[in-house]
């Protein structure tokens, strides 16, 4: 492309957004959401949070300022 062609709108890739999953929700869908938007298993989302619970209790503040910043799917 050269700078007078314009550039279209379906020529981006969609914009991933960042909620809490309702399929993927085990509390409060933190864990879904974060896993959902790296394209990673869940489950080691999961298993890292419980390390930083586990290892200084950072996990359970991150968690907790998750479920309230992260806005919910579908809301």
């Amino acid at each position: 492309m050269n700078e007078t062609t314009p550039l279209r709108k379906d020529s981006f890739p969609p914009l991933k957004k960042l909620v809490r999953t309702r399929d993927e929700r085990m509390v409060a869908g933190v864990c879904g959401g974060l896993a959902k938007y790296a394209g990673i298993d869940p489950v080691l989302v999961r298993l890292g949070m419980v390390a930083l619970v586990i290892f200084g209790g950072a996990g359970l503040l991150l968690y907790l300022a998750g479920w309230i910043i992260i806005p919910e799917e579908g809301a």
